[in-house]
């Protein structure tokens, strides 16, 4: 099967702090999602599209934008097949700029799979994987499998543009896990 056969699986890096430890861990991700050669693997790093709080004048059930960001993020997220988001726990919820990009599309999410890598510490952002999961749903997106990361900073090694994620056995079986259950959702 060519790659253009193939579903696009989208790699959602939904933390936009600097320093943040989303970047490592989205990476290492997509590079997993690659290994798993049931997909063409694409990173979204919400950083790099930086959408300022949503502001369309109509709602975005109508898909009629008229600002240029949402035209291009619109453009991006529609290009999917499936997702796969990576997101921190913040006050035992998911971060705000997550929720702006949710907030910002509606018919680009609808009836796609969605995998969900959280983070944090002893948690592992368990808290807020349960509190994005009424927003997909409410989307009509897919949520198929769900791999926590504990006390995340255990598995990153060197500093700066350098910092890598290096996940124990426990946490690789979980990201081999969700991807055959995204995979699964596809096929």
């Amino acid at each position: 099967m060519s790659s253009t056969d193939r579903p696009l699986l989208q790699v959602l890096i939904a933390s936009t702090r600097p320093g943040r430890v989303g970047e490592p861990t989205g990476r290492w991700v997509a590079q997993r999602a690659e290994e798993h050669a049931g997909f063409d693997v694409e990173v979204v790093d919400l950083a790099e599209i930086d959408l300022p709080m949503f502001a369309e004048p109509k709602h975005p059930r109508l898909g009629d934008y008229a600002l240029s960001h949402t035209r291009r993020f619109s453009a991006i997220i529609g290009r999917a097949s499936a997702f796969v988001f990576v997101f921190p726990e913040y006050n035992h919820s998911y971060n705000a700029a997550l929720k702006n990009a949710l907030d910002h599309l509606s018919l680009e999410w609808r009836g796609k799979p969605v995998g969900l890598v959280s983070y944090g510490g002893v948690a592992a952002g368990a808290r807020a994987a349960v509190a994005l999961e009424p927003v997909l749903l409410a989307l009509g997106m897919r949520p198929v499998a769900f791999a926590p990361i504990p006390m995340i900073f255990q598995f990153l090694e060197g500093d700066g543009d350098e910092r890598r994620f290096v996940p124990d056995a426990e946490v690789d079986k979980g990201m081999t896990a969700l991807l055959d259950g995204v995979a699964a959702e596809l096929g």
